[in-house]
């Protein structure tokens, strides 16, 4: 059984200079407005209102004294930023759980039992290929695939792992395929009844497809933050992703990955300011604690990240982001549409509430399109479905429930 590898904490968070840049930016722009908040021009907006309110009370307590507080304030913010990243970079836990049994193998992808081979209802869970696949199962009391387990299920989960020579060349119709043959081998060992399928992100899209191929081997599916309106709900940033695609090609000629600090730069520009909340917040907690291990826990997943095939990147962003395939019908997989509507399987489809990398206008769409499909809506984000303390009872168990019923138990 291999162990993973432990993610290099010198280069968290990823990318390090734009995470650092954004502090020292938030920092410097904030003492660099106080002055002007008293010449904003008067709008009826709640914003406006809510400046014109506080340069009031600026004016009240005195422009010195609150310049004063604010360079007192901005100098804690930073040695508290700083001290988080100490924190993190000294935190004694290490990932070491073994990797369960792998039941198949092409490439450097894999197929692990997490059922520990005990025959059960098969749910093949699919995930992401842009971040490793253990955010399913990222602390022995936080796992969901062992939640999955434990309730008499047995799943099976696709370990994408970093691309190889092989990988390399594959785009979405090539991973695709490999998907096929890894369900091949996840029905094989399912006593000849149809298995579930999950998918999770960008896994979900191949779980759609996957399960319109194999629609007699399939007894449902479950799709968590899956997006397939790529026109919808998306922020401006994600918006001009699409327009960059054609700009990966020339890249082709000397490289054929993108590098994990590009793929990462995508989820940085969600939300720049999130490593210095972050990191502020894990100065201040016990670091013995559970919440300090579990936010370790995480973060080394989130910097644990792989470099995208190129042709698979390239394939992603014009048939996804630019030209909206999955939303506007005309996808094709191997050369088929893949269109949901004609699965007519059981389907669960959950929506976070508060999932800002997967917006719900963008996903909402694929639970329309499955047509009756059961819609959970757990007030989590996107990565907090699978990380947070509440997950387990809010989000895991009704899935699991779910899956029960419709493969018979």
């Amino acid at each position: 059984m291999s162990r993973s590898p432990v993610p290099d904490r010198r280069l968290a968070p990823r990318p390090f200079p734009a995470h650092l840049a954004s502090a020292v930016g938030l920092w410097l722009s904030s003492r660099a407005a106080l002055p002007l908040l008293s010449s904003i021009s008067p709008t009826s907006s709640t914003a406006g209102k809510k400046l014109r309110a506080l340069a009031a009370e600026i004016d009240a307590c005195g422009p010195d004294r609150v310049a004063s507080a604010l360079g007192d304030e901005i100098a804690l913010r930073a040695d508290a930023y700083l001290a988080g990243l100490e924190a993190y970079r000294r935190h004694p836990y290490r990932r070491s759980e073994p990797a369960p049994p792998v039941l198949w193998q092409e490439g450097t992808t894999r197929l692990l039992d997490y059922g520990d081979g005990r025959p059960g209802r098969t749910v093949m869970v699919v995930p992401s290929l842009i971040n490793r696949y253990y955010v399913l199962d990222l602390l022995p009391q936080r796992s969901f695939l062992r939640h999955l387990a434990a309730g008499g299920l047995r799943p099976m989960v696709v370990d994408w792992s970093a691309p190889g020579p092989a990988e390399r060349e594959l785009d979405l119709t090539g991973y695709s395929e490999r998907l096929d043959r890894a369900f091949a081998a996840a029905a094989a060992h399912s006593a000849g009844m149809p298995i579930a399928m999950l998918g999770y992100c960008m896994g979900g899209l191949f779980a759609v497809a996957a399960a319109l191929r194999r629609r007699h081997q399939v007894a449902c599916l479950a799709l968590l933050a899956t997006p397939w309106d790529f026109h919808a709900g998306w922020s401006a940033a994600t918006q001009v992703l699409g327009l960059g695609a054609d700009r990966l090609a020339p890249a082709g000629v000397t490289a054929d990955t993108v590098p994990v600090e590009m793929v990462q730069s995508f989820f940085f520009e969600l939300d720049p300011f999130l490593a210095e909340r972050k990191f502020v917040r894990l100065g201040r907690l016990d670091p013995e604690g559970d919440a300090a291990r579990g936010f370790v826990a995480l973060e080394d997943w989130i910097n644990d990240g792989v470099p995208l095939g190129l042709a698979l990147a390239r394939d992603c962003i014009r048939r996804w982001y630019r030209d909206n395939e999955p939303g506007r019908g005309t996808w094709r997989m191997a050369g088929r549409r893949v269109l949901p509507q004609l699965l007519r399987r059981p389907s669960l489809v959950v929506i976070p509430g508060r999932d800002r990398i997967v917006p719900p206008l963008s996903a909402e769409p694929l639970a329309t399109a499955l047509g009756d499909a059961e819609v959970l809506r757990p007030a989590l984000g996107h990565v907090g479905m699978m990380s947070a303390a509440s997950a387990a009872a809010m989000l895991w168990t009704p899935i699991a429930e779910w899956l029960r019923s419709r493969l018979g138990g």
